[in-house]
């Protein structure tokens, strides 16, 4: 497989960016086969990040059902991921509703959410509005209990999701960031690339104030869980280190965990507050590159299928990020975790483009050993030199 680091390192050969395309939408096209158990879901609202909807709905509901937002990460699809994540087995499972948007290859052609453009990324704009009126179209179509609503992201989906947490965090009870990036990381094309290999380090003060701006929420904030893998070379690890940075801050919580646990065999660390209550909880999984991590076979909460980005690990990612929420409770009520919903905002018309982003390599696979992976020299220049390639920028 083609090494971003490495093609992007080589310059400015257009061919060598043409076959990486090339090869994002072969892996697009065929993640896409096969059957689903997803339904696509049509008038939803104004839709001005022009994206698609697609749900699930188990044959048996628990009481006060909750919904799942999913987002996807870049060359996957809805259906791809959820077989992979294995969420509509937990739905089945747990008597929960799934919402799981899809990128359209119209705005990214590799089918990356848009998270690091301004216009993608601003409450009651583009992507964020379309993912918030299609939770008003699932919360109203399923008799959903609003204090109940949750989202999870891989990538691309990780960063979404952290937008989508600080834009409209009156919505959700919680979300989890699968190998992401923090809220207002980057603005452009040339700023995802560089925080995705140079994660920018900001105060933990400068961070949480832009989750502030986003919205005039105030409280109470939703709860987050965090999974990176620490031989992550497509979204580095100290991403995670400053979503929990940013988090902390707004939850007024110390950077430095209440406890430290074990889980599966894997480091799990978590943030309680006076209360009690479990607010941010993080996993690092050891030597796992850029993906999903997934359980197989006997290990506790096992679903989903492997393949790429999608880790067996030996630890159920889905699984325990929905015991976090609080919905692994067949057929039950939950009562905790609830915050209120407010009106769904006005339509506003956006933009669209573009990032090319993940691409997996021979070194992205879980059972490799890994070593820090070293800052990427000249950044700047190596991103310009690719983007200039492409056509992208211009002297």
């Amino acid at each position: 497989m083609i090494n971003l680091r490495q093609a992007l390192g080589r310059g400015s050969g257009r061919g060598v960016w043409h076959k990486f395309l090339r090869l994002l939408e072969r892996r697009a096209t065929n993640a896409g086969h096969g059957s689903t158990r997803l339904r696509e879901i049509f008038d939803f609202g104004s839709n001005p990040g022009n994206l698609r909807m697609f749900g699930y709905r188990p044959s048996i509901l628990a009481d006060n059902p909750a919904l799942v937002v999913v987002l996807h990460g870049c060359t996957q699809t809805a259906a791809a991921y959820d077989l992979g994540a294995g969420w509509s087995t937990l739905a089945d499972r747990y008597g929960f509703v799934l919402l799981l948007p899809e990128q359209q290859r119209s705005n990214n052609p590799n089918g990356c959410f848009n998270w690091f453009r301004p216009e993608q990324s601003r409450r009651g704009q583009g992507e964020p509005h379309s993912i918030r009126q299609m939770i008003e179209k699932s919360v109203v179509d399923h008799g959903i209990d609003r204090r109940r609503v949750f989202i999870t992201g891989l990538s691309a989906g990780g960063a979404m999701t952290s937008n989508m947490l600080a834009c409209y965090p009156e919505v959700f009870a919680g979300g989890a960031i699968v190998a992401g990036l923090p809220y207002g990381a980057a603005g452009t094309v040339q700023e995802a690339f560089q925080s995705m290999y140079q994660s920018p380090s900001r105060s933990a003060s400068e961070w949480g104030d832009l989750v502030r701006k986003a919205s005039s929420h105030r409280g109470p904030w939703p709860r987050v869980s965090v999974w990176h893998g620490d031989a992550d070379k497509t979204v580095i690890p100290s991403n995670a280190q400053e979503i929990l940075k940013q988090w902390t801050e707004v939850h007024g919580l110390p950077l430095s965990a209440s406890a430290t646990t074990r889980v599966d065999g894997f480091p799990r660390d978590v943030w309680i507050n006076d209360a009690g209550d479990e607010l941010i909880e993080a996993y690092t999984i050891p030597n796992m590159a850029h993906g999903t991590p997934l359980a197989i076979g006997e290990a506790e909460g096992a679903c989903g299928v492997p393949g790429p980005f999608l880790l067996p690990v030996g630890i159920s990612s889905s699984y325990h990020i929905a015991k976090f929420f609080g919905i692994a409770v067949a057929r039950a009520s939950v009562e905790k975790n609830i915050v209120k919903l407010s009106p769904a905002p006005h339509p506003f018309q956006a933009a669209d483009p573009v990032l090319e982003g993940e691409i997996l390599d021979k070194d992205d696979e879980p059972t490799r050993q890994h070593g820090p992976t070293p800052p990427l020299p000249e950044i700047g220049a190596i991103i310009n030199n690719a983007l200039r390639a492409a056509g992208l920028i211009r002297d």
